[in-house]
């Protein structure tokens, strides 16, 4: 089984070295796409299914809050796994970031087994939920 990813980010070197850690971490990858902030996420979203999205929070025209919310209201998209990559260590923003509907949240800098272990623990537990 291989896993198919989103990684939404404004920042093209960003997307690059998430693209590299998950590939360094070992984890069987299918198709990686990237957006450069939520709108794309969301129209790359209505044409290819992943089974997890990394996002960041601070991007131009759409951000990561609004492509949870929105992702969040959508029936189709709902169940897909968003993960959000930030610098931003705020335990507040955080918390309310899992009530929007965040999955993970992973601290910038990260390590590839970091992020192997995120989407290994919730696409097990979304297999275990089913």
């Amino acid at each position: 089984m291989s896993y198919s990813i989103l990684i939404v980010d404004d920042s093209s070197v960003t997307r690059r070295v998430v693209r590299r850690s998950l590939e360094m971490a070992g984890l069987p990858l299918g198709e990686v796409i990237e957006a450069g902030n939520g709108i794309e996420a969301l129209a790359l979203l209505g044409k290819s299914w992943v089974d997890v999205v990394f996002a960041d929070l601070n991007m131009p025209e759409m951000g990561g809050v609004e492509l949870v919310r929105r992702m969040t209201k959508d029936p189709v998209l709902a169940d897909i796994p968003v993960v959000v990559i930030s610098s931003d260590r705020n335990a507040a923003r955080r918390r309310e970031l899992m009530r929007l509907g965040i999955r993970a949240y992973v601290s910038k800098p990260f390590r590839p087994e970091g992020l192997r272990d995120v989407v290994v623990d919730l696409l097990e537990r979304g297999r275990k939920a089913s």
